[in-house]
């Protein structure tokens, strides 16, 4: 089955999962797994595992069902994954590898950073498809309900895993959730990535609008005349 798409950075977003190994706590697990078919098939044609031609005149990309397959197999891919998903621990690059790859939508990729040592703080990079185009977005989750999202203008986040080794700060750095919460639950995974972009900047406009309409009643209170 054949079809035509245009890929966009504002479908459903990708994502990553970071975890300490549960027999090694010096070994740091990263899952990547992509948004939507689309973006995979564009990533393809990046890599040059599609054909260019595969892009049309008007932006539009013809696409077969058994894309997918071609690109999880790969090993284009696979070097693409540890270019732009790095981890680092008191100021050391961790040696990855890519571990597992399977349906890259609904299982992802298991990427394994060796550490020199368990680190308490982990420095996870991830530019995936921000080259492809800079609105793209990746939401990740971490141990104890730690999130965050990447983008091109934040590449880069700390996050705490637990370990004895390694320096730096006591908490992620960013946005943080105790207790657990899922990834589901504060990030709104499946979502469109328009809509969580959205929802947060429609926040700042309320605040905003309520301070103004503060400011103006405080200028219209007549001052208390004085005996």
């Amino acid at each position: 089955m054949t079809g035509l798409l245009a890929a966009h950075p504002f479908g459903d977003p990708q994502t990553v999962e970071i975890a300490a190994d549960a027999a090694d706590p010096a070994v740091v697990h990263v899952t990547w797994k992509v948004g939507a078919a689309d973006d995979l098939t564009l990533l393809g044609i990046h890599l040059g595992v599609l054909p260019e031609d595969r892009v049309m005149l008007d932006g539009a990309i013809s696409y077969d069902d058994g894309d997918a397959a071609l690109v999880e197999q790969a090993a284009e891919v696979q070097a693409y994954l540890l270019e732009h998903v790095t981890v680092s621990a008191a100021g050391q690059a961790c040696t990855g590898r890519v571990e597992a790859t399977g349906d890259l939508i609904a299982d992802g990729a298991d990427l394994v950073f060796a550490c020199a040592e368990a680190p308490r703080v982990a420095t996870v990079a991830v530019s995936t498809l921000t080259d492809l185009h800079p609105a793209y977005r990746t939401l990740a989750t971490g141990p104890d309900g730690q999130h965050q999202v990447y983008g091109a203008d934040a590449p880069s986040h700390d996050w705490t895993l637990g370990g004895t080794g390694g320096t730096g700060s006591t908490g992620g750095t960013g946005t943080g959730t105790a207790g657990g919460t899922t990834q589901a639950q504060s990030l709104g995974t499946g979502t469109s990535a328009a809509l969580q972009i959205g929802g947060v900047l429609g926040v700042v406009l309320l605040v905003a609008v309520a301070g103004a309409v503060v400011a103006r009643r405080r200028r219209r209170v007549p001052p208390t005349p004085t005996p």
